[in-house]
């Protein structure tokens, strides 16, 4: 059961982490393939389904348009047999941005849909001007009328499209919307996320013939309607998750084994955790032990897409930096409202300097606790991490952020030896005055 906006983690730090903690389904995966399923009417079992917020969002936006979706576990089984509408209100998909991927599955399979401009985190613009050029160059008609995007297309033609940058949700929408186009679909500069390979894996499963996903150009040969069937389909471990408790083994010089991991999908985070002192050791093809000695030292960092540095894991790596040794820059390339956590984490004693796109970290010997909110699902990642880092209590507000990204968190890092525990709305003494739309 979720939980209001003014529930509170409460952390004593300066414990090591050590332990076992296995990763979840991977969020940014498993909402884009939910939305996939509109394409066919037809049945689907997806496995290894996180428990998140944004996942219930999905689900509600799926059963207004008549999808029937039900989750027992991990589990979650969608009939999408019948569609009863082919509009996402305002209410729904302003919670929660990855929901706005409906766009293109309903203009794939109904040939129109009316989708509310999205929102979610308080990150940037992040515009979706390249999924209404990507769409309109397949053939669709889309007007934006008061805060909506209102798309028909008697047909879809396949055609080559080539990215202005390399937008997952460009990527992602133009994928669906090109499954069953006529022709082909050549989209040039795509972005190469791991959960843009899982989407087109999930796609084949169901009938549909893509190529190139993981790649700068991905090839979509549109099939038939008939073509496409109902599938069941494990979705991948949520790489960002992983990273998050491996930022905290080494931060808190823990020794922390992760379970259920892609370990090529996290190339990019080994490398900088090991330059910054921490020793990670391949322990099988799905686990990764994370030590952490103690000396860190600082990094530069440059967020880029995939493979380079997840702009998902700059916050979290910012707070790890807080207490390295010497002066690290951190250069945020893709979105310009990335940097809400320093206020946060100057709170605790960091010393963190925002010019610009850039961060200059000087590292601090120890952060002390103090009471922080998280301003997005990130930032609040990296707050978590500095409390258990600091000495003394962090008590972090605003939780329904982290709610979004982190599945059963409390539980994960009390399994490996962190003093961590969530406290109810109604005992904090706060009233609840802020609408949780983020």
């Amino acid at each position: 059961m979720l939980s209001t906006q003014q529930d509170k983690l409460v952390i004593e730090g300066a414990y090591a982490l050590n332990g076992s903690v296995k990763v979840s389904g991977a969020k940014n995966s498993v909402l884009k393939i939910m939305g996939a399923c509109i394409l066919s009417a037809s049945k689907f079992e997806l496995r290894n389904v996180p428990q998140l917020s944004d996942v219930r969002v999905m689900t509600e936006v799926l059963r207004h348009i008549g999808l029937v979706v039900e989750q027992q576990d991990d589990v979650m089984f969608i009939d999408a047999t019948h569609i009863s509408r082919t509009d996402a209100p305002y209410e729904l998909v302003s919670k929660m941005r990855a929901s706005f991927i409906v766009l293109g599955a309903l203009l794939g399979r109904c040939h129109e849909a009316k989708v509310s401009l999205p929102g979610g985190c308080s990150i940037g613009k992040r515009g979706v001007d390249l999924h209404i050029k990507g769409l309109q160059m397949l053939g669709a008609e889309i007007n934006l009328n008061q805060g909506y995007a209102e798309a028909v297309a008697s047909r879809l033609e396949g055609k080559e499209i080539l990215l202005d940058t390399p937008s997952v949700g460009a990527t992602e929408n133009i994928m669906l919307a090109a499954v069953l186009a006529e022709g082909s679909t050549v989209i040039s500069n795509a972005a190469q996320e791991p959960e843009i390979v899982d989407l087109a894996n999930f796609l084949n499963a169901m009938g549909a013939d893509i190529s190139g996903a993981g790649t700068n150009e991905i090839i979509i040969n549109g099939v038939r309607q008939q073509d496409l069937h109902g599938a069941t389909y494990t979705i991948v471990p949520d790489r960002i998750e992983a990273a998050t408790y491996m930022i905290a083994a080494a931060g808190t010089e823990g020794n922390v084994i992760l379970e259920n991991i892609i370990p090529g999908h996290l190339n990019s985070v080994i490398r900088k955790l090991e330059d910054v002192g921490a020793e990670i050791i391949t322990e099988g093809p799905n686990t990764l032990r994370v030590i952490g000695t103690g000396k860190l030292e600082a990094q530069n960092i440059v967020t880029q897409p995939y493979p380079g540095f997840p702009t998902d894991l700059q916050a979290p790596f910012m707070a790890l930096l807080t207490i390295a040794n010497g002066v690290s820059i951190i250069t945020e390339t893709l979105y310009e409202n990335r940097f809400k956590q320093i206020g946060e984490l100057n709170r605790m004693g960091a010393q963190v300097q925002q010019e610009g796109d850039i961060a200059v970290v000087t590292g601090v010997p120890k952060l002390t606790g103090a009471q922080v909110k998280a301003s997005d699902l990130r930032a609040g990642a990296a707050l978590v991490i500095a409390g258990l880092q600091a000495e003394g209590t962090t008590e972090i507000f605003e939780l329904s952020h982290i709610d979004r990204g982190y599945e059963c968190l409390v539980e994960k890092l009390t399994g490996i030896g962190a003093r961590i525990s969530r406290v109810p709305a109604e005992l904090t003494g706060i009233a609840d005055t802020t609408p949780a739309t983020n």
